[in-house]
């Protein structure tokens, strides 16, 4: 992974080469403290040594039951999908989106995911899939999120409706003890374990995102090289590091009023990177009144929708700028229409390369901040680099901010609030419902 940080040096807001050399000193202590957590597998810094500590064979071994398979079903929500839906997304011939079919690899293998609990969706989705040839991943750690299992006994149901034995189409992936692991040991059912000290948001190098990848015949050694290959590249200095550069810079710029951090990736096949990176950065880093908010964009597709904001509007974004270096690359026909035969000759690649270095410069031009990300290749060992850089960014960016990276008690409210709701228990978060103040406009 590349990082550059040429373009926060002379940007308002931004900061200068001496800032960032101040900021150093802090980047070496936080370090340090991170490395003890790794030392130790403390909770959330445990997430930086999955790359070692993750056992690819058991991930096949827990699939090989679903070689059969021509879909695989990851029924997660949050940590428990995004990560598995970045890697199958980065890995496909072509981008798709939830409501449509994933794209098939060369085994045959299309991913779909239920994160949601939208009754269409769910129902559109089951009616399209093949059901007596749809392997299903059931994830939750605890084995009691309500959107999960909610949306499982659906799943399950429409099996049944189907004649397919859902015991013989599903595996789990959950903690040591709850509803699921119960589930799997009345059923004898093929079970993954979550790892232990390892937030779900961080959990993409593990069995949470790389069971979906197995099953569909990917390299899972390769993203595990990429996460290792970044892991060697942490140091104690921002200068040695491509993800503590970013994290250092994101942190640092936040500070200076750079309070919305837009990522856009230059690659379709990124567009759920965007998405998995949003709830890494909202959910660790916002806290105690302070945080990042991230937001998603895609290049080229919305330079022209959202561009014309990030360069003259309020000064208080980041753009973050990401793309590989090497992509296939499809020729453009020449022509003889007016004014675009200089199209001719080039290539889409070279035109999607080229909106990249305009919208860049065009920000740099106008004094916004922006940071270019890169990596070699949308290949499984790139995808492992990038999403473990990441990781390491955002933690470094929560020591720095001092905030509890690895919670996230804001969600646990509204979880309480509606089990509540829906009488799985007494709680005075469900409560509070009822005291909403209401300005009704018919």
């Amino acid at each position: 992974m590349y990082v550059d940080l040429g373009n926060v040096l002379d940007a308002s807001p931004g900061i200068s080469r001496e800032g960032l050399e101040r900021l150093d000193e802090r980047v070496a202590d936080a370090h340090e403290r991170i490395e003890r957590g790794r030392a130790d597998a403390e909770h959330g810094y445990a997430s930086l040594n999955l790359p070692t500590t993750t056992d690819a064979d058991a991930i096949r071994a827990a699939v090989e039951p679903f070689a059969d398979a021509e879909a695989v079903l990851t029924v997660g929500i949050g940590g428990s999908a995004l990560g598995a839906a970045t890697i199958a997304e980065g890995l496909s011939d072509a981008p798709v989106g939830r409501s449509d079919s994933r794209n098939a690899t060369e085994t045959g293998v299309e991913a779909h995911f239920l994160d949601n609990v939208d009754p269409a969706h769910a129902t559109a989705l089951l009616d399209s899939l093949p059901l007596d040839r749809t392997a299903v991943n059931v994830v939750s750690r605890s084995g009691t999120t309500a959107e999960t299992l909610a949306n499982f006994l659906v799943v399950r149901e429409a099996m049944a409706a189907a004649g397919v034995d859902w015991t013989e189409r599903t595996f789990v992936t959950t903690g040591e003890a709850g509803n699921l692991r119960g589930l799997a040991e009345k059923h004898d059912l093929p079970a993954l374990d979550v790892p232990e000290g390892v937030p779900g948001r961080f959990s993409a190098l593990s069995t949470v995102g790389l069971a979906c990848a197995a099953i569909q015949g990917r390299d899972v050694e390769a993203i595990l090289d990429g996460g290792a290959a970044a892991a060697e590249d942490l140091s104690g200095s921002l200068f040695e590091s491509p993800a503590y550069a970013y994290g250092a810079a994101a942190y640092a710029l936040d500070r200076r009023g750079a309070s919305i951090n837009a990522m856009m990736p230059y690659a379709e096949s990124l567009e759920y990177f965007a998405e998995w990176f949003a709830q890494l950065w909202a959910e660790s880093l916002g806290k105690d009144g302070v945080g990042q908010t991230p937001a998603r964009a895609l290049g080229a597709t919305d330079q022209h929708s959202q561009l014309q904001l990030y360069r003259a509007g309020p000064r208080n974004k980041l753009v973050t700028l990401v793309r590989p270096r090497e992509r296939e690359d499809r020729a453009i026909p020449e022509t003889d229409l007016d004014g675009l035969s200089y199209l001719g000759g080039s290539s889409l690649g070279d035109l999607l390369d080229a909106e990249f270095e305009a919208t860049e410069a065009s920000l740099a031009a106008a004094g916004r901040p922006n940071v270019r990300i890169e990596i070699d290749r949308v290949d499984e060992r790139g995808l492992g680099e990038l999403l473990y850089g990441m990781e390491a960014a955002c933690i470094l960016f929560g020591e720095l901010d001092g905030v509890s990276t690895f919670t996230q008690p804001a969600v646990e409210w509204g979880k309480r609030a509606a089990r509540g709701l829906l009488g799985g228990g007494d709680f005075a978060e469900a409560d509070a419902v009822s005291d909403k103040r209401r300005l009704e406009v018919e």
